[in-house]
């Protein structure tokens, strides 16, 4: 029995549901991240109250810290965490280029130095494979190598090369109840990216990633290569792009057929005093809004709309208050849940063209008076 199901089609756009150990996820879907095993400052069930059925956990981090020895012993990652639904885990590929400084990496696997204490940690796509298994995630990512915006045709063919040999012997390794996906790389070469997409989907996974991307490059080139790496991939299969997170950007990578999305974007604009809204983002901490009685946004169902105005908000970054950064990633959580459920509905309907597309980056002015 097939783990994704699609039940809408509008171009090539869908809306499906992916079967997990933990439950359904019902796609398009955006996945808050928890890289420590939590969202940062916000309860699980907060979270699931936002519309998120799936989590984002990064097992190079929890493999530092606290460890893989205490979340087995504490029954799992969804038990230690106390989140019942599914969880995605990130193999820790992302952080050769987040991390590059404290970095190495040959065809075997992959040297970090912690960011926390200095230990070193041997990463091999067996050891990835085998980190992700016991925390009991649900899908797991095979150890891939992306490179850097601007990095030179060397560098990107050799990371691609090494990438699809990772994935055959991540592919070797027995996940149990979880879903494997492979990971497209290609740098911003749309004939690597389908070299790459048609070498992982010969090697055979449960789903597959756009990864590499949203690194720096302009959106143009975003979207040229997410059309190229998802032009390759099996229908039948779910596509998930990592680390995207703005609803213009979401918008236009559902109607290409991504299915799964990923980043921290709404809760560290949050910390920042940015709100999302339909109209673009909105900077809580500007003057403006020091007498603005109105909700961040007018319909929204969040704790943060349904109580408080952008003037108490406003009043709570300036006076260094930790509810500010609670009240508003509830409410860039929530914004998203209830965009992804717009994409959805308008997938069944057929009218994904005419849904409207968000400013994204601009900032809210509020109304005079």
């Amino acid at each position: 029995m097939t783990s994704f199901r699609v039940e809408a089609r509008d171009g090539a756009a869908r809306t499906g549901v992916l079967s997990t150990a933990h439950g359904e996820v019902h796609t398009p879907a955006f996945m808050p991240v928890g890289t420590h095993a939590s969202v940062r400052a916000l309860h699980p069930d907060e979270v699931r109250a936002s519309g998120a059925e799936i989590l984002l956990c990064n097992a190079y981090h929890l493999g530092l810290r606290p460890g893989v020895d205490v979340i087995e012993r504490a029954g799992g990652l969804h038990s230690f965490m106390g989140w019942p639904l599914p969880i995605l885990t990130d193999s820790g590929g992302y952080q050769l280029i987040s991390l590059a400084g404290v970095a190495r990496v040959d065809d075997d696997g992959a040297d970090f130095v912690s960011p926390f204490d200095g230990t070193r940690m041997r990463v091999t796509p067996e050891a990835a494979m085998a980190l992700q298994c016991r925390l009991g995630a649900d899908v797991v990512m095979c150890l891939d190598q992306p490179v850097r915006w601007g990095a030179g045709p060397a560098a990107v063919v050799a990371a691609t090369d090494r990438t699809r040999r990772w994935a055959e012997r991540c592919r070797d390794v027995e996940a149990g109840d979880s879903l494997m996906f492979g990971i497209v790389q290609g740098g911003f070469d749309d004939a690597l990216r389908r070299e790459s997409a048609r070498d992982l989907v010969g090697i055979g996974f449960d789903g597959y990633a756009v990864g590499g991307l949203s690194v720096g490059e302009p959106v143009d080139v975003l979207l040229t290569m997410t059309a190229a790496s998802v032009s390759q991939l099996p229908e039948a299969a779910p596509r998930y792009f990592m680390g995207l997170g703005t609803d213009s950007e979401l918008v236009s990578a559902v109607a290409l057929g991504v299915d799964m999305f990923d980043c921290v974007v709404p809760t560290r604009l949050a910390r920042n005093g940015t709100a999302l809204t339909r109209a673009g983002r909105l900077s809580l901490r500007n003057a403006a809004f020091r007498d603005d009685a109105r909700p961040i946004e007018a319909g929204c169902d969040c704790a943060a709309c349904q109580r408080f105005s952008r003037a108490y908000l406003r009043h709570l970054f300036v006076a260094g208050e930790i509810l500010a950064h609670r009240l508003v990633s509830l409410h860039n959580l929530r914004h998203l849940g209830r965009f992804m459920a717009e994409i959805r509905d308008a997938i069944r309907r057929g009218t994904l063209d005419a849904l409207a597309r968000p400013a994204g980056e601009g900032q809210v002015v509020p109304e005079a008076g």
